[in-house]
């Protein structure tokens, strides 16, 4: 139905809501019954549940629920009737915005590059301009801004800039990080520090400051010494006030190097004051640009339908210029049934107003209104999160799942259903990637701070969610969801017997105070989703044992060190995030969760210099093949004795196994597991060491679909069986010690994106032949002591986006060849010899450096005296920022350096 301002129909709609809400809390009372006050055992359950059902009290207190809501539906539906014959409407006609199909599209999803790329049209000048302000001019440091009212593109233009290859080169260091008008600078200051220092990618989110407790001025020290004498460029996205640019200017040296500062702002005076001489105003787009955008993301050919074109136009001419006004109307079109005028014209008329902004905010809401009911709820769901929030989108699937937003649909698990429900929004435009892997799925992702207000807006008028930014907020009487943003809650306050979700995304300030449980919750016994990640906890709250309905429940990146046998009484949970957390060992209780589809126990450990890295499983129950209903189990520690290894045979909803500790001996065993295992679609196995022998030749008939293998071990061969796998798209080896080049097994696979070699050859030379390694985009190379020479042959590899070799230390030659790979984009050494170095020195007269001047980026890091280092090859091309003559011999030493997966 579109949306109204009528009174009347706002009232129509409450009582919708309400009689809906009411109707889940009657059944889910009823369920609360029949899993209340159980005895241990199969005879004991089979009785009370019995007894429950057939208790008239319980039985009369449901029907006389039942019989109430059912007369307040034919009452809301008289009156909707009502409504319809007062106003001359139509049934039919409410139907205009339905989709063409109720089914999310589940195409691929395309990477960001190419998403962002669909969204560029009439651009050229800008990214001219901006890329001559940036790259020429003074050497002292200097502010660019791009002003412009909300929706126009801003972020997408300066994100094509700051990825520009000439733009990659001219700096020895970049960084990116988004501002807001909710920002909290020692969390984006930290975020900078990461950036700029390089830290190996997967080792990020780990990074320790050296105190805890260190604060913004040690944080802005250390930046601004780490930038003194490099050429940085620093995006400062969304700053609305001049408060925020002056938080982070203090870190940002003037160091006569050619930096830069590129912000981002729809405040006028913030771009003028901080950047007069350089302000770039981006404006609407022309008629002509408007009409091309439109035609590529509404029709499949690009081109519109005769029959179309005035409507066409009539809904372009109100999108006034505005890119994200377009995509979205857009999104909603490529919908629809060209044949269907009428469904275009009823659009357009509700597009009314004048002010381009009131219609932006009309075409977003034209967006949501238009979505089937399944996704309208998983778009709601974003206003869960802080705006500009990065959401995990695993961690969006199965909060999705939980809250039971997803319809099964035949031949695909739920997940696979969430993921192509995420797909669509995508594909409509309202939902942004913000990171993807190598291999194309989407990592994190958010909504657009206009879409988010919307957003907030409807979930709010729906009795959708209750934000609490405070801890004076008064909270409404009845509320479904409550989301805490940057404050510590007591749960006395909170309690409520509609309560169905709790999430906490924790300030920095607040994480030394822990949230108070009481045993209120049990006013909340209707409770499915509790998310704690992040929070400042050291015990497992006993309190959610009493939670007989919930089926999320993360203790993420907390310090809870044990779980209680008492979380048996969870009968309906469906995840248990424990990953990062200190938990060790599981109870056998655990078994008892039968429903139980994602168990994540692990964390890493990381040394403070990075030489040592460590993947922590836990203990699993001895029948752990009795959940079957598990997808995700990571990571089990595997040298318990016993049947342990033949028990995961039992697990054939697998999709996702981690395994630690693994002897040879139990080789054969797991063999024979994996082989039954035909849902897998990844598997990681760590041996109990270095020199352990990872034994997997007697597995015969892999799973068919296996698309990421981890396998850290000494191994004898490459298994035969891994080059017949042709979904592989990721292929991790470390430990391995082979003697025979692996290249030579894995350079058929027609999938393999992402490979990475660590400690996992002992031989002298790598040859990567013609016609091998034809969709490789991302190769690490790692600890290969003993190798000299890397070929590359013209043909080979001829996707390569990103090669990052570390602590090879008898690599002292630039790869033969690498001036083949074409669309590389990154060259990062790290730990490297400084002969090596040196032969890609532009000043050199008989150097490498012709071979690498194509790259993009191509950087040096090293680790020295407690901090990682580093500089790039643009270092050496201005004699004003050459590295020192301290840095260079800094440079010589080198240090071993696990390469972190």
């Amino acid at each position: 139905m579109e949306e109204s301002s009528d009174t009347s129909l706002k009232s129509w709609l409450k009582k919708v809501i309400d009689v809906v809400y009411d109707m889940e809390d009657a059944l889910d009372h009823f369920k609360l019954h029949l899993v209340r006050d159980r005895g241990h055992g199969f005879y004991a359950s089979l009785l009370k549940i019995t007894g429950c059902i057939s208790s008239l009290q319980a039985r009369h207190r449901i029907a006389s629920e039942m019989l109430e809501i059912r007369s307040r539906v034919v009452d809301i539906a008289g009156s909707y009737r009502s409504y319809l014959m007062q106003n001359n409407i139509m049934e039919k006609d409410l139907n205009y915005t339905t989709s063409a199909s109720h089914q999310p599209r589940t195409r691929e999803t395309p990477s960001t590059s190419s998403l962002e790329e669909d969204n560029l049209v009439g651009i050229e000048g800008a990214k001219e301009q901006l890329i001559n302000w940036l790259v020429r001019g003074k050497f002292d440091r200097e502010v660019v801004s791009v002003v412009g009212m909300g929706g126009l593109g801003k972020s997408t233009l300066v994100k094509l800039v700051y990825g520009d290859a000439e733009v990659m080169k001219h700096f020895e260091l970049r960084a990116w990080v988004t501002v807001s008008q909710s920002f909290k600078i020692e969390e984006l200051l930290k975020d900078i520090i990461q950036q700029i220092s390089r830290v190996p990618n997967k080792s990020a989110d780990h990074l320790e400051m050296d105190s805890e407790g260190e604060d913004k001025f040690k944080l802005i020290t250390a930046i601004n010494e780490f930038l003194r004498q490099k050429r940085y460029l620093i995006v400062l996205d969304d700053v609305w006030d001049t408060y925020a640019f002056d938080a982070f200017v203090r870190a940002l040296p003037r160091n006569n190097c050619g930096s830069r500062i590129l912000l981002t702002t729809r405040i006028v005076t913030v771009a003028t004051m901080k950047s007069p001489e350089k302000v770039y105003a981006l404006n609407p787009l022309s008629p002509e640009d408007s009409w091309t955008l439109f035609c590529k993301k509404t029709f499949k050919n690009n081109s519109c339908p005769p029959h179309l074109k005035d409507v066409s136009e009539k809904i372009l001419h109100r999108c006034e210029g505005l890119p994200l006004a377009i995509v979205a109307v857009s999104g909603v079109l490529a919908t629809k049934d060209e044949s269907r005028e009428d469904q275009w014209e009823m659009i357009h008329r509700t597009l009314v107003y004048d002010d381009s902004m009131l219609n932006l905010r009309r075409v977003l809401s034209l967006s949501y209104n238009d979505l089937p009911y399944f996704l309208k709820s998983c778009l709601l769901y974003f206003s869960v999160f802080p705006q500009n929030y990065r959401i995990k989108s695993a961690r969006l699937v199965r909060l999705w799942i939980a809250e039971g937003f997803v319809n099964e649909r035949e031949g695909m698990t739920l997940e696979e259903v969430a993921e192509a429900y995420l797909n669509e929004l995508i594909m409509r435009n309202l939902v942004q990637v913000v990171e993807a892997n190598i291999d194309g799925r989407v990592k994190t992702c958010r909504i657009h701070e206009l879409l988010h207000e919307i957003v907030i807006s409807k979930a709010r008028d729906q009795e959708f969610i209750t934000i609490v930014k405070s801890q004076s907020k008064i909270l409404p009487e009845k509320f479904r969801r409550v989301s805490f943003h940057d404050t510590t809650p007591s749960i006395r306050h909170i309690a409520s017997q509609q309560l169905r979700s709790l999430l906490m995304f924790w300030a920095r300030d607040s994480l030394s105070e822990s949230p108070v449980f009481y045993s209120s919750f049990n006013h909340s016994r209707l409770l499915n989703v509790l998310d704690l990640e992040g929070a400042p906890l050291k015990e497992f709250p006993q309190e959610i044992v009493s939670l007989s309905l919930l089926k999320y429940l993360s203790l993420r990146d907390t310090k809870v060190n044990s779980i209680p046998r008492s979380i048996g009484k969870l009968q309906n949970l469906e995840t248990l995030d424990l990953k990062h957390a200190h938990v060790t060992e599981l109870p056998a209780e655990i078994l008892e969760l039968q429903k139980l589809r994602h168990l994540l126990v692990y964390r890493y450990q990381i040394s403070s210099d990075y030489e040592i890295y460590t993947k922590n499983g836990f203990k699993a129950p001895a029948l752990i093949g009795s959940q079957k209903s598990l997808q995700k189990l990571c990571f089990i520690e595997a040298n318990q004795g016993g049947n342990l290894m033949q028990e995961l045979g039992k697990l054939n909803n697998l999709r996702r196994l981690g395994i630690v500790k693994l002897r040879e001996q139990d080789g054969m065993a797991l063999c024979s597991s994996i082989e039954k295992l035909m849902n897998l679609r990844a598997l990681s196995i760590t041996s109990m060491n270095e020199s352990e022998i990872i034994d997997l030749e007697s597995l015969s008939t892999p799973p068919t679909f296996l698309q990421r293998l981890y396998l850290a071990g000494s191994l004898q061969k490459v298994p035969d069986w891994i080059p017949a796998l042709d979904s592989l798209v990721k292929v991790v080896l470390k430990w391995s010690k082979l003697s025979d080049d692996p290249l030579l097994s894995l350079q058929r696979l027609p999938r393999l994106v992402h490979l990475e070699l660590v400690q996992a050859y002992d031989g002298k030379e790598f040859y990567f032949q013609q016609k091998g390694f034809q969709s490789l985009k991302l190769l690490g190379l790692s600890k290969l002591e003993r190798l000299e020479e890397i070929k590359v042959e013209k043909g080979a590899m001829p996707c390569l986006q990103k090669l990052i070799v570390q602590s090879c230390h008898s690599l002292q030659k630039v790869p033969l060849g690498i001036q083949y790979l074409v669309k590389l984009k990154l060259l990062e050494f790290i730990n490297m010899p400084i002969e090596l170095i040196m032969k890609m020195d532009p000043n050199g007269e008989h150097g490498d450096h012709w071979k690498v001047k194509h790259i993009p980026e191509v950087h040096f890091s090293y680790w020295n005296n407690g901090n990682w280092d580093s500089f790039s090859l643009n270092s050496f091309r201005d004699d004003k920022i050459l590295p020192s003559p301290a840095i260079r011999s800094l440079a010589i030493k080198i240090f071993s350096f696990t390469f972190v997966m």
